[in-house]
């Protein structure tokens, strides 16, 4: 399995998540399952298991943000104007017009930050569009055999 790729800006974020949930995140946890052991019976206190669950998914988490920064390649953005990992892109499938577009934010789904589908730089479209502008057309291999795609937008990676 390849490393996954980031932008500088998604691993900057994912950096700031990480420190920050290993700094503030446990300490509002640990304070959250004291509180709850302070009303006594374990067995039956909901503000408890409450708290040990959501420290279990916030430890979970942390595993797969240092994982990933462990792991993942940080590419430079791409030129002003070219499809890369972290651009959003606008595409019409051969046959569409314009208005029809559909924009898609290519990288790996960490580098979501908004509403935006993700589409992976890996997968045949996201491969073809690589390195592409704004006015070009690619043809990629989809299940359902060649397709075509006018690149309409382009865009820099959404804060």
């Amino acid at each position: 399995m390849s490393a996954p790729q980031l932008s500088p800006s998604a691993h900057r974020r994912l950096r700031d998540e990480l420190d920050d949930l290993t700094t503030r995140g446990r300490i509002e946890v640990a304070q959250k399952i004291e509180s709850a052991r302070l009303l006594g019976d374990l067995s039956e206190n909901g503000d408890y298991h409450a708290a040990k669950d959501e420290q279990g998914h916030m430890e979970g988490r942390i595993r797969q943000l240092e994982h990933l920064m462990e792991h993942a390649e940080i590419l430079e953005p791409p030129a002003a104007g070219e499809v890369g990992v972290g651009s959003v892109v606008t595409i019409a499938y051969d046959g569409d017009r314009d208005d029809q577009g559909e924009t898609y934010l290519l990288g790996h789904v960490e580098e979501l930050t908004s509403g935006l589908d993700v589409m992976s730089p890996e997968s045949p479209l996201g491969s073809a569009l690589l390195g592409t502008r704004q006015g070009d057309t690619v043809e990629y291999q989809a299940p359902t055999g060649i397709q075509r795609v006018r690149v309409l937008q382009v865009e820099a990676t959404p804060a």
